[in-house]
């Protein structure tokens, strides 16, 4: 089978490339000669810039159809899903309290493509647990989010496609500065603010506690961050 590399950039994801390639994600994901990648990254939506993914070629599919009658068929993997939960700016990122969650509080939803065009705003309320729940085009890149209306107005500007893998420092930073917890400006993996904010996590979910740099963080904190983000518990 004839194939070709494609090396991953900063804001590119499995849904992206494979929407490029007019492929469906887990086409391109379950490649063989993508196994190492799958191993090293588990995670399909969670790439890191550099990582090398072979995209295969189209094939050719036949489907038996009765003629002179009207048929539809659905492009599978398009749209992408994005869910994002509110909770209120005091919280606990451990707190299972439900007053916590943004509950049926109104929003707008703009979403940009990678060719810098837009697609039509989106509106809604978010539900009983504060999500809110849209689908989107693939290849979105970024959005910009208004939730709440008057003095209690919020905007939140979102990058897709930027989260990088747990196993990294730059992945451990955004998935906790997303549960709540101050990791600090600097990117170097050892500024004290990330690794306080790693011990304040840590602590509050009874984990083994880092004694010493970021590289020694163990894979029992690794899983326990990526469960409570995907919310996977």
């Amino acid at each position: 089978m004839a194939y070709r590399k494609y090396t991953v950039k900063q804001g590119d994801c499995i849904s992206s490339i494979a929407f490029a390639y007019n492929l469906f994600p887990k086409t391109i994901w379950d490649h063989p000669d993508n196994a190492e990648l799958k191993k090293l990254r588990k995670d399909l939506n969670a790439l890191f810039p550099g990582d090398v993914l072979i995209i295969p070629d189209k094939e050719s599919k036949e489907e038996s159809c009765q003629s002179g009658k009207k048929h539809r068929f659905r492009r599978k993997g398009v749209p992408e899903r994005l869910r994002i939960q509110f909770c209120v700016g005091d919280y606990e990122a451990d707190d299972e309290d439900d007053d916590i969650f943004r509950k049926n509080v109104p929003y707008t939803l703009d979403i940009t493509i990678k060719d810098g065009s837009s697609v039509p705003r989106k509106t809604g309320k978010t539900d009983n647990d504060g999500f809110l729940d849209e689908m989107i085009p693939p290849d979105a890149h970024k959005g910009k989010i208004v939730l709440d209306e008057g003095e209690d107005e919020q905007v939140f500007e979102i990058l897709l496609g930027h989260l990088d893998p747990i196993d990294t420092i730059s992945g451990v930073k955004a998935r906790l500065e997303n549960l709540g917890y101050d990791c600090g400006e600097d990117d170097d993996p050892d500024n004290p603010e990330t690794l306080e904010a790693i011990r304040d996590f840590q602590q509050r979910n009874d984990l083994k506690i880092l004694a010493g740099d970021f590289k020694e963080i163990d894979q029992e904190t690794l899983d326990k961050i990526e469960e409570l983000y995907s919310g996977e518990e």
